[in-house]
């Protein structure tokens, strides 16, 4: 492992261990250090969000994944946390509290064939370690192959370990996910795929908030968005809203900015008022 800086909030480089599957970062939305599982080393993605932070950024598939590869590296770093001085050389003191195992990366984490093998073998790391029960296993997803039986074979078994799902919404209209994730998914499909996600496993819906060229999302995308996500009270464990915090990587990245607070605690306000569970990370 690299003798690297410490880390911080902004700064989530996939190559800060050195290694080609496994990355450290402390994560807001976690509340303290997650270690990340690469799945896309050749930066490429199915989808392209215009505050993405991945460098180079490209559209397509991974490699084949080395699942010993993976296997010896989540083992190796784990023995650092838990055994080792990871925590006191790279961590502030403040955020010294490992608390997920997160598929993620620099792509879409299931377009991996490999996806449903390195549920159960991050799933074994985590006991292996003494860490299961005291380290949440994620999916970070856009959703978009949600209705592909390998996929949702690897979600079930994320479920059954007790894991859940982090399912990206941005927008519901086909204008906003045409605006923000490069993506022709319809609202049909995103209901459909949001729905198969939380019948497999726990499943949060996570948002990114911004404004574009100093704007905020329109006043009926942000209905629609409400709208949708109300049907989905009770059935998803709930909604995490949170502002850019690094700087984006794309073509769009100085036409983006932070809405106000009163603007987040309106959203947050209405999703609240539909019945669901919000969680706001700054």
């Amino acid at each position: 492992m690299n003798p690297a800086r410490s880390l911080t909030a902004t700064d989530h480089s996939r190559d800060s261990a050195g290694l080609t599957y496994v990355y450290p970062v402390i994560s807001r939305r976690a509340g303290g250090v997650s270690i990340g599982i690469n799945l896309n080393p050749n930066n490429a993605c199915n989808w392209r969000c215009i505050y993405c932070q991945v460098p180079d950024l490209v559209r397509g598939g991974p490699p084949a994944i080395d699942l010993e590869l993976l296997k010896a590296e989540l083992d190796g770093f784990l023995d650092d946390i838990v055994h080792g001085d990871f925590m006191e050389k790279r961590v502030p003191e403040g955020a010294r509290r490992l608390m997920d195992l997160a598929f993620s990366g620099n792509g879409e984490p299931t377009s991996a064939a490999e996806f449903p093998a390195a549920v159960e073998l991050a799933a074994g790391a985590l006991e292996r370690h003494g860490l299961k029960g005291r380290c949440e296993l994620r999916l970070i997803s856009n959703g978009s192959l949600m209705d592909r039986k390998a996929v949702q074979q690897g979600v079930a078994r994320l479920g059954a370990h007790g894991g859940e799902v982090w399912f990206k919404v941005d927008g519901v209209t086909a204008a906003a996910l045409a605006r923000i994730n490069s993506t022709r998914t319809t609202l049909e499909a995103l209901v459909r795929r949001l729905g198969i996600s939380a019948g497999l496993c726990r499943t949060w819906v996570q948002t990114c908030v911004f404004t574009l060229d100093g704007e905020p999302p329109a006043a009926r995308e942000v209905d629609a968005y409400v709208e949708t996500l109300a049907g989905f009270a009770g059935r998803i464990a709930g909604v995490l809203l949170y502002p850019l915090a690094r700087p984006s990587l794309q073509a769009e990245a100085g036409r983006l900015g932070q809405p106000s607070a009163a603007w987040v605690q309106a959203l947050e306000t209405r999703l609240r008022e539909a019945g669901l569970v919000v969680r706001v990370s700054f």
